[in-house]
C-alpha cells in the first residue's frame, strides 16, 4: 500500500509512518514543519514541503508531487492528520486556524476527489463539549462536514476518526501545543510543582496514539468507510488524578482554567469496536509508571 500522511512529522502523524513503516507500506508525508519538528523524520518516508493550504487549481500540489518524482495516481489512501492544534491557542489566531484546519481539508479532500482517494480524517473528541467553543474544535467540526459533503455528493470513501486526549511517544514538548502530559513529565523531571488548571476535577478520556494509529490502520484494511469513529478507551481521570500519579496528592500549584475547554471527556461509543474490532490495549496509569522509572 502507498499511503500519504498530511502532517507526517507532527505528532500522531509520525507515530502513524512509523507503524506504516514497520507494517512494509510505502510512506509519503505532507508538511509544512510549521508545528512538526524536522527531527521526528524516520527513514524510509518521503517527505514533502507542501502546505495544504496551497491551492489545487495553481498546480502547487502536483508540481512539487512531480517534482519528488511521487506520482498521484499511485496514493492507495490519505491519512489527513494535518491541522493546527490545541483549544488555547486557536483564540488568537481564528483565521490561520480556519485557514489550515478547513480551507486546507478542502483541498486535500478536493486532491482526493480527483483521484479517487480514500481519505481517513483525523477529527477531535471537542465536538462533545460544542462546536462553538473556541476557534479549534469549530475548525475540525467544518472539517468533518467537508468530508461528509464530499462522501454525499461526489461519493469519496471518506472515514473520521474522533481521537480522545492522544498521548505517546513524539508528543510536542515545548511551546503552546503541548497537552497536559508533556508539560507534568518536564515539570517532574526538574522536580519543579505540577501546574493544574482551574480545580483539577476536570476528566480527560487519555487514550494512546499506539491504540489511535491501530484503529486508523483497521478503517483501511478492513474497508471500513463512510462511519464516525470515537477512539477513546472509554474511561477517564480527572487532571487531580492525573496528578497524584507524579507526586500523590502533593507538589501541586492550582492556576487559571483553559478557556473553551470541555469539563469532561469520555467516549461512550462502541463503534470502532463493534465494527473495527478494535480494543485499546494501554492504560495511562501503566504506562506513566514505566516513564516515570526511565
Amino acid at each position: 500500500m502507498r499511503a500519504l500522511v498530511t502532517g507526517g512529522v507532527g505528532f500522531v502523524g509520525t507515530n502513524l509512518c512509523e507503524r506504516l513503516l514497520k507494517d512494509g507500506h510505502q510512506v509519503v508525508s505532507f508538511d509544512n514543519y510549521t508545528t512538526g519538528d524536522i527531527k521526528n523524520e524516520l527513514d524510509g518516508v518521503k517527505y514533502l514541503k507542501i502546505d495544504i493550504r496551497d491551492g489545487i487549481k495553481d498546480g502547487a500540489f502536483f508540481d512539487k508531487i512531480q517534482h519528488a518524482w511521487v506520482h498521484t495516481t499511485e496514493f492507495d489512501v490519505i491519512f489527513h492528520m494535518a491541522a493546527l492544534p490545541r483549544i488555547g491557542p486557536s483564540f488568537s489566531n481564528p483565521k490561520e486556524v480556519c485557514d489550515v484546519n478547513v480551507s486546507g481539508t478542502q483541498n486535500i479532500l478536493e486532491y482526493a476527489k480527483s483521484h479517487d482517494i480514500p481519505v481517513v480524517y483525523a477529527g477531535s473528541s471537542s465536538f462533545w463539549g460544542g462546536v462553538y467553543k473556541n476557534p479549534y474544535t469549530f475548525s475540525k467540526w467544518q472539517g468533518e462536514e467537508l468530508c461528509k459533503m464530499y462522501e454525499q455528493i461526489y461519493g469519496l470513501n471518506v472515514t473520521i476518526c474522533r481521537f480522545y486526549n492522544v498521548y505517546g511517544d513524539y508528543m510536542a514538548n515545548n511551546g503552546e501545543y503541548r497537552t497536559v502530559l508533556p508539560i507534568f513529565l518536564e515539570q517532574y523531571s526538574k522536580g519543579e510543582s505540577l501546574t493544574v488548571t482551574g480545580d483539577g476535577k476536570q476528566r480527560r478520556d487519555f487514550t494512546h496514539v499506539d491504540d489511535i494509529v491501530d484503529a486508523m490502520i483497521k478503517v483501511v484494511q478492513l474497508n471500513k468507510w463512510g462511519s464516525v469513529y470515537e477512539l477513546g478507551r472509554g474511561e477517564n481521570h480527572s487532571i487531580n488524578e492525573l496528578a497524584d500519579m507524579f507526586y500523590d496528592g502533593h507538589n501541586i500549584v492550582y492556576i487559571d482554567r483553559i478557556p473553551g475547554e470541555a469539563r469532561d471527556t469520555l467516549c461512550r461509543s462502541e463503534l470502532a469496536r463493534k465494527k473495527l474490532k478494535w480494543k485499546p490495549k494501554i492504560n495511562v496509569k501503566e504506562w506513566l509508571e514505566e516513564k516515570l522509572c526511565e
